[in-house]
């Protein structure tokens, strides 16, 4: 029922969402980009919703310090205190190994804002575990969410970041800067 509903909301909202993930997909971590606005978690909602996806996320520690922490934790979300070393890229190895399904949305800018550099846990996570990245792409411009067929990243972690950025730089943000 959600997923029907939630279908309808972006269809009236006028999104599309465009999947080419295979039917028989495992583990596997979301990489979505731009992320550059709040409004970027509730379309990250619909579509999670309206595309049957099971996945968690991980946000920023103070959104789960908050009233709504509750829910936050409860639509799957991991905190990141970004002011400690905390080992989320072991933590989160550590999940992927342990668990027989498990998938999670990962947003390598690491902030709403524009930076220069990808925080690059995503790589580490997607290397050591051996699980492909889905490319999740928000394009406000032309409304579409794609997503993309695995991808499975190689050996040299600079390289893969500079493919992927590539790969993303034509999507544009809400509030591209």
């Amino acid at each position: 029922m959600f997923s029907s509903i939630s279908r309808a909301l972006l269809k009236l909202l006028g999104w599309r969402v465009i999947d080419h993930r295979p039917a028989d997909l495992g583990k596997v971590i979301y990489l979505v980009v731009p992320h550059t606005s709040n409004w970027d978690f509730f379309l990250g909602l619909l579509v999670r919703s309206a595309s049957r996806i099971q996945a968690n996320y991980l946000a920023k520690k103070s959104l789960f310090d908050s009233p709504l922490g509750w829910w936050f934790r409860a639509l799957g979300g991991y905190p990141v205190d970004r002011s400690k070393n905390t080992n989320i890229t072991d933590q989160v190895v550590h999940y992927f190994n342990t668990e027989p399904h498990f998938a999670i949305a990962i947003t390598p800018e690491g902030t709403r804002s524009k930076v220069a550099k990808w925080k690059s846990g995503f790589w580490h996570i997607a290397h050591r575990c051996q699980v492909p990245l889905i490319l999740t792409s928000f394009d406000y411009g032309r409304k579409e969410v794609t997503l993309s067929e695995p991808h499975w990243v190689g050996d040299d972690k600079e390289q893969e970041i500079a493919t992927l950025t590539e790969y993303f730089r034509p999507f544009v943000g809400k509030n591209p800067q």
